[in-house]
């Protein structure tokens, strides 16, 4: 026994001391403390795997043990992660930009009532498809688009109701300021942001790269045009309407209008007839405007001067066909004369002396026969005779017979007043400092004795209602009757004029045309005079101003006037419009 207070021999040797035991209850109890803190943690560890496996296969696999695409609420990855590029007028105008916004979804296995769901979405969406989003809430998919471009106060009222499941994507949405006005050029984009039709498609990659596309439209020229044409549609109860203006020098379109147009937010759900653009996809007869080729050609092939002329006085019969004029004169007609009254019995006969084979070359140089190269996926192709036979060269010179689409004729006409040079139309926007390169197709003097008879038609022929005071305008009336399965239908017309202005030194030509225009039967037939000519005019008094071209001076009346009805008083008019050259 150690006495109190006196180490251990071991300890006092300086060995360690040995390991205190403690025994009885408290020893017990440590024991099962450390019992029960093994089991808690190893439950907790078989817990924790049990669910992360159950995720991973949720998340991979299913329930049905299938492989899954998406993890939950992920939208698919963007088509592109650039933004389309921007689509401007001549002037920088914005007529397509890209916009952010929310795409609504849903994991329709995370909605928890499908029917209660799409009820709610239906409120926060008014338009929204109810049944179908149902359907879709109801399935086991665990990605479906529910709205696409959401506005942001829709995003808000879908937020605000708090539905399980649903999510939203940032992505880029589409915009047109000008709306159906330019919808036929512009064209649109689907909700992916891919071209499907107009410059949107023409441009796919450019505008997918994020490069702006700059056009020559002028939106103020477009909105004029649109808005005279409109009222032209209503006013005559026409089916359609065209109206385009054409740079003459540079062959720039700066207005492009095709009536019916459409929703570009609505494309899809638009008639086929209303996406359909007249002025570049449609191929029309497109009647007595084609004197103004028949007229060149003569001239500048030297088969007739100013002063020639043939008879007019018995209508033509080859074959079957008969060949007469609308309003004949009964007798000897000048080559101005047969210009100036539209007859089509003397541009039969100017054709046959020309000939076929020179006619269809004279066509080809002008771009007649091939389709046009103008920027667009929707571009027709004329309807050419094959074989080109007699007939053919006779109708063909007054305007039937060979079918063109409406941009072939603006552009074929700028080059016969344009001094001569073809320059091919074009919807991009060229710098003002860049010389367009052309071929020649005529003379210059056969462009200016054209440029002459055109003025002609507006001061004392057919054209007299598209005269706009100052500003010279020079052109061709043109009346077609609609092609049918067995020949030709008298009450469905195509009534046109097509213009040049200021005629002395032209800058645009401008050409309407209204599909199956109506007049009440006491005032006549509805010509190309009558309902296209003061178009027309409205458009070059509004776009004169715009365009800042000052008004020009003319010839006095009384040099109009001297010897109207002889080949010297034509000569004394043309003189005198050779000085304002």
């Amino acid at each position: 026994m150690t006495d109190i207070g006196q180490q251990p021999p071991a300890m006092a040797a300086g060995y360690p001391a040995a390991r205190v035991h403690i025994r009885g209850h408290a020893n017990e109890a440590l024991t099962l403390g450390r019992i029960r803190l093994r089991v808690t943690v190893a439950f907790f560890m078989v817990a924790f795997l049990a669910v992360a496996g159950r995720l991973v296969d949720v998340t991979l696999f299913g329930a049905s043990g299938e492989p899954q695409a998406a993890p939950v609420l992920t939208a698919p990855a963007p088509v592109a992660s650039a933004t389309r590029g921007d689509i401007v007028d001549r002037n920088g105008v914005l007529l397509a930009t890209s916009l952010p916004t929310a795409s609504l979804f849903a994991d329709a296995l995370l909605v928890p009532n499908a029917g209660e769901a799409a009820d709610r979405l239906g409120v926060a969406l008014p338009d929204l498809d109810i049944e179908a989003t149902r359907v879709a809430l109801d399935s086991d998919r665990r990605f479906v688009w529910l709205r696409r471009g959401l506005t942001p106060s829709q995003h808000h009222a879908v937020n605000a109701l708090g539905i399980p499941g649903l999510g939203f994507r940032s992505e880029q949405q589409r915009f047109y300021p000008a709306g159906s006005m330019t919808a036929h050029v512009v064209g649109f984009a689907d909700v992916d942001g891919l071209g499907l039709a107009g410059i949107e498609r023409e441009f796919e990659n450019r505008l997918a790269a994020g490069e702006t596309v700059a056009l020559s439209l002028d939106l103020r020229a477009q909105s004029v045009v649109h808005e005279v044409l409109a009222d032209a549609v209503a006013e005559f109860s026409a089916v359609g309407a065209i109206g385009i203006v054409l740079g003459v020098r540079t062959g720039e379109v700066v207005a492009m209008v095709s009536l019916p147009d459409f929703d570009p937010y609505l494309a899809g759900e638009e008639p086929d007839e209303t996406r359909f653009n007249r002025a570049v996809l449609g191929v029309y007869e497109m009647g007595s405007t084609f004197k103004i080729f028949n007229t060149a050609m003569a001239l500048d092939y030297g088969i007739v001067t100013l002063t020639d002329g043939y008879d007019a006085t018995h209508p033509i019969r080859i074959g079957r066909h008969t060949i007469s004029d609308y309003h004949g004169r009964g007798r000897w007609l000048t080559v101005g004369e047969i210009f100036m009254y539209s007859s089509n019995i003397g541009s039969a006969r100017m054709a046959t002396a020309v000939g076929s084979e020179r006619q269809r070359a004279f066509l080809e140089r002008l771009g007649l026969t091939r389709a046009s190269p103008v920027e667009l996926p929707e571009v027709g192709w004329p309807m050419v005779p094959d074989p080109w036979r007699e007939i053919n060269t006779m109708t063909i010179s007054f305007g039937h017979g060979l079918a063109v689409s409406p941009l072939q004729l603006a552009s074929a006409v700028g080059a016969v007043v344009g001094g001569g040079i073809y320059r091919a139309p074009t919807l991009v926007d060229r710098p003002a400092d860049e010389a367009v390169a052309g071929e020649r197709v005529m003379s210059e003097e056969t462009s200016l004795q054209m440029r002459w008879l055109m003025r002609e038609v507006v001061e004392e022929g057919t054209g007299r209602r598209a005269d706009a005071p100052g500003y010279m305008v020079g052109g061709k009336t043109g009346t077609a009757e609609k092609a049918v399965a067995r020949g030709y239908d008298g009450n469905a017309l195509l009534s046109s004029f097509v213009a040049a202005f200021p005629i002395d030194r032209p800058e645009y030509v401008v050409l309407v045309m209204l599909d199956e225009p109506r007049l009440p039967r006491s005032e006549g037939r509805p010509t190309g005079g009558r309902v296209a000519a003061p178009v027309v005019r409205q458009i070059v008094e509004r776009l004169g101003p715009l365009f800042g071209l000052r008004p020009v001076s003319e010839p006095s009346p009384e040099v109009r006037e001297a010897s109207a009805d002889g080949d010297d008083g034509a000569m004394a008019r043309l003189a005198a419009f050779r000085t304002l050259q």
